[in-house]
C-alpha cells in the first residue's frame, strides 16, 4: 500500500515543481495536488485499520493532510500562505521525530524489541521529507523562493519517493 502511495505522491510533488517554476496553472494542479491528498489519507485508514500499521498511517496522515491543504490553496487561489506553510511546519515536526524512530528503531517494548522498524533509508527518506515541508514553510513566509523550493522537490522526488518504491517492487530491498 504504501509504495503505491509514494509513487501517488510523485504524481503531486513533480507538478507542483513544475508549477512553481512558472508553468502550468493552479487549478489543474490544485485537482491533482488534492486527488493525491485524499488518496493518501485514505490509504493511511487503509495502512492503520486493515494493515494494522499505525505507525506507517501516522507518517502518510500528516503529509496527506498537509496536500490537502495545499490544494485547497491552489484551487481557490489563495494569496496568504502563512497558513499552509503552519501546516507545513509542523508536518516538519513529525516528520523529524519519524526520521529519528527509523534511524533509532525507537524504545523497546515489553518483547525487548523496538517498538518502531530501523531502517537507515527511511530515516534519510524521512530526512529529506523534513526539509522538504521546512522549505514549504519558508516558501509560505516569502523566505525561499519558488524556485529553490521546485527545484528541492524534483530532486527529492526520486529519492525520497520513486526510488524507494521501485527498489522494494522490483528487488524487495532499499538500496541502503
Amino acid at each position: 500500500m504504501t509504495l503505491a502511495l509514494l509513487i501517488a505522491i510523485s504524481l503531486m510533488w513533480i507538478p507542483v515543481a513544475i508549477l512553481f517554476l512558472g508553468k502550468g496553472e493552479a487549478k489543474s494542479t490544485g485537482a491533482i495536488t488534492g486527488f493525491v491528498g485524499l488518496t493518501v489519507v485514505l490509504g493511511a485508514f487503509l495502512q492503520t485499520a486493515l494493515f494494522k500499521d499505525a505507525f506507517t498511517g501516522g507518517l502518510l496522515f500528516a503529509h496527506g493532510l498537509l496536500y490537502c491543504t495545499v490544494s485547497y490553496a491552489l484551487l481557490t487561489g489563495l494569496e496568504d500562505l502563512r497558513s499552509v506553510g503552519n501546516v507545513s511546519l509542523t508536518v516538519a515536526i513529525i516528520s523529524a521525530i519519524y526520521m529519528v524512530l527509523f534511524f533509532t528503531g525507537g524504545v523497546p517494548g515489553p518483547d525487548g524489541k523496538p517498538l518502531s522498524p530501523q531502517s537507515n533509508y527511511l530515516a534519510f527518506a524521512c530526512a529529506g521529507y523534513t526539509v522538504l515541508t521546512v522549505e514549504v514553510w519558508l516558501n509560505a513566509y516569502g523566505k525561499l523562493s519558488a524556485n529553490a523550493l521546485a527545484y528541492s522537490l524534483i530532486t527529492w522526488a526520486f529519492p525520497g519517493l520513486l526510488i524507494p518504491s521501485f527498489m522494494l517492487m522490483s528487488a524487495g530491498k532499499l538500496p541502503f
